[in-house]
């Protein structure tokens, strides 16, 4: 077993008690009133009959007869899967060739060309317009060929930072087209989080905008592009979408407008012709030591995972409109705006503006204009909505609504029972998914028309995913009902990550090595006395803001920057909002007299500093509790647990409060580079920062 100081036990809390009701399949999951049948039901032995296909002893003909029904192929593979947990080298239908674009946009042009692929719910809603199969070919072909045109090939990575627009879909596609490798990096994200990224992937073309739209706010993406090009040799192309029409600097022989390059060039551009193992994208994500990782996904299993979990979670059918209220930026947004639903055929949507804009009503009046039939968000959405109160959404048309779904964290019960009641009438299933970048599709989640939902529980596991809970402390698979632990998975499944970009041996000692023979998602999870899975948080050094990962390094590497911080601890807490909120404890040196700078400005001066590495993010200054003003070795663990504990009772009950005597705590992050355990870093000049949830709009970005 190997040594487990990365990971700290959850103490078992009865976080699941009081919510043990069951919800059975709604009336609009059960194929009456002219609504189509499910996919799966009508009861948990449709499932749990499937989902023994799909892991029993001839899960690789059941997983080859998905592939082969679900993705079109050049030619076709022997092998289904080959490598496992030991060595990563993880390998699914090896000898097959496809392409992604063929899968999400030609074979349905080919069919019916006229069907809408896009609805494009634009920031201003005058705006908003549909993008069909035939419109979304050409412009795929032509994006295409520009990159053709200026020598991106086969295995090159192109960079893409784009706001919410539907041409982002359009980016990702020809890039796949052409067998070129596409990085997207948030458009949220600063300068520097930028040009590190565009960097590490070694990108020779970027794509990006003008400028941006969100909630009423003009963005300046091109401007942050500039900045972070500053410092990137290798990018000599720049591909640059006319968003808004603003005048923007261009630099000569390198920047070029998207509308200009495209319109000169043919509507058709050949798809190349993909190994099933070929890298399809590399998405960076936040890690416990603070640099982002660059995950690999390929393209025959990441397609197929995407495809069958459209398909079964949200129960989805040709007519369908899905509506997914994530970025393109993550995860959610790659496999269920873009990959997902288009592989699968049906229309999809790109939301460019927040749950709040220009009112509370934004979700319900799309949903009610495009007559949506599914719609996923975060928890933090669904929050910040339920505090809106009932008018916004009381006197809508939702009733083609079938599923509602959340993405991102565990929701709590109380929004649980919002959402069902408001947005679903109480006839939607509501499917709570629990999955991570690395595992590219949902990993726990209901089946709408065979799963009985409980408030705040994951169910269970999704086809060919098959999951234990094991001790923490020496990795004994706890067996039987009303257990907790640590998830871990035991077999891979198509859609995983197959490595970190360039460092294979992180992808190894991450996922692999903690447990030897699984996958550790790095999440404490309980099974209760019916089989339900609960998810109860991250057990690293990694804090889960409105569905989002932050890695509490990365924040402390940032605040040490500012000339007056001497060390600093970083600590996620449970918030109300957006599940967690980041706690820093910032100490000062001691030249630097605290008393004669407001504390205000200076907390604005801290947030400056983070957002310019980071990305968007409001401070406020926040009291530590008492026991942070000890100096004793151990305050630091007291004043997160009593941080916890205070915060705890007011969030979700689901979400475990830390222990003081989980672990011991990490060294905090000092300026010389030689932090002391001894001396807690808010001993003597202190301020404690809090993540401002006011600055929120809920978005589930």
């Amino acid at each position: 077993m190997a040594e487990q100081k990365t990971v700290r036990h959850v103490e078992i809390a009865d976080t699941h008690e009081g919510h043990q009701r069951t919800y059975p399949p709604p009336a609009r999951l059960q194929g009456k009133d002219g609504r189509p049948k499910p996919h799966i039901g009508p009861d948990f032995a449709a499932y749990k009959a499937e989902w023994e296909k799909s892991v029993g002893p001839d899960s690789d003909k059941w997983w080859a007869e998905k592939a082969r029904d679900c993705l079109t192929w050049f030619s076709d593979f022997k092998t289904v899967r080959a490598g496992g947990f030991a060595d990563g080298d993880i390998q699914w239908f090896p000898e097959g060739t496809l392409n992604a674009a063929y899968n999400c946009v030609d074979r349905h042009y080919y069919k019916n060309p006229d069907k809408v692929a896009i609805i494009y719910e634009a920031d201003e809603p005058s705006d908003s317009r549909e993008i069909t199969y035939r419109e979304l070919f050409h412009e795929v072909c032509r994006v295409a060929n520009v990159l053709r045109s200026w020598g991106v090939k086969k295995g090159d990575a192109v960079s893409v930072y784009l706001p919410m627009t539907w041409q982002a879909v359009v980016a990702f596609l020809a890039c796949a087209r052409i067998g070129a490798v596409h990085s997207a990096v948030f458009a949220g994200f600063s300068a520097e989080s930028l040009r590190d990224r565009v960097n590490d992937c070694e990108c020779k073309v970027l794509i990006t905008t003008d400028e941006g739209r969100r909630g009423g706010k003009t963005i300046a993406t091109k401007a942050i592009v500039d900045a972070a090009l500053a410092q990137c040799p290798g990018v000599e192309k720049v591909l640059v979408l006319r968003r808004t029409g603003s005048k923007v600097p261009m630099t000569e022989g390198r920047d070029f407008w998207w509308d200009e390059e495209a319109e000169r060039l043919p509507t058709y551009s050949p798809c190349e012709h993909m190994n099933s193992e070929d890298p399809l994208f590399i998405l960076y994500t936040s890690g416990s030591t603070g640099k982002p990782k660059g995950v690999v996904h390929s393209t025959a299993g990441y397609l197929l995972g995407g495809y069958l979990t459209v398909k079964y979670v949200f129960d989805v059918h040709p007519d369908d409109r899905f509506a997914c209220m994530a970025d393109v930026g993550w995860i959610t947004g790659h496999t269920y705006i873009v990959y997902g639903p288009l592989c699968l055929g049906v229309t999809t949507t790109v939301f460019e503006s927040t749950p709040v804009y220009p009112t509370a009503s934004r979700y319900w009046d799309a949903v009610d204009k495009w007559k949506l039939t599914q719609l996923y968000t975060a928890p933090t959405a669904i929050r910040l909505l339920r505090r809106m109160g009932e008018d916004a959404v009381k006197n809508h048309d939702l009733s083609s609504l079938r599923v509602l779904g959340t993405v991102g964290e565990p929701i709590n019960p109380e929004a649980w029972h919002w959402y069902n009641e408001h947005a679903g009438r109480g006839q939607c299933a509501i499917v709570d998914t629990y999955w991570m970048t690395e595992t590219g599709s949902h990993m726990v989640t209901p089946i709408p028309g065979a799963i009985a939902t409980k408030p705040g529980s994951a169910t269970f596991p999704f086809f060919g995913v098959d999951v234990d809970i094991l001790d923490p402390t020496n990795g004994a698979v706890l067996k039987g009902d009303d257990v907790e632990g640590v998830l871990a998975a035991k077999r891979p499944w198509p859609a995983i990550a197959r490595t970190v970009f360039r460092d294979h041996k992180r992808y190894l000692e991450t996922y692999m090595k903690p447990y030897p023979g699984y996958f550790f998602f790095g999440d404490g999870a309980a099974r209760d006395e019916d089989g339900y899975i609960w998810i109860k948080g991250r057990v690293d050094d990694v804090i889960n803001v409105s569905g989002h990962r932050l890695s509490t390094a990365e924040v402390e590497s940032a605040l040490i920057l500012h000339k007056g911080v001497s060390e600093t601890a970083v600590v996620g807490c449970p918030d109300e909002l957006t599940g967690q909120a980041v706690y820093a404890f910032v100490q000062m040196k001691p030249e630097f007299d605290i008393k004669a700078t407001s504390i205000d400005a200076l907390t604005k001066e801290l947030a400056i500093q983070v957002r310019k590495v980071i990305g968007p993010v409001s401070f406020g200054s926040a009291s530590p509790p008492p026991s942070a003003s000890s100096s004793s070795p151990t305050s630091p663990r007291r004043a997160r647990a009593r941080l916890c504990a205070a915060s705890s009772a007011r969030s979700a009950p689901r979400r475990p409060t830390p222990s003081a005597t989980s672990r011991p705590w990490r060294s905090p992050r000092s300026s010389t580079s030689s932090p002391s355990r001894s001396t807690p870093p808010w001993a003597g000049s202190k301020l404690a920062l809090r993540s401002d949830a006011r600055s929120k709009d809920g978005g589930s970005r």
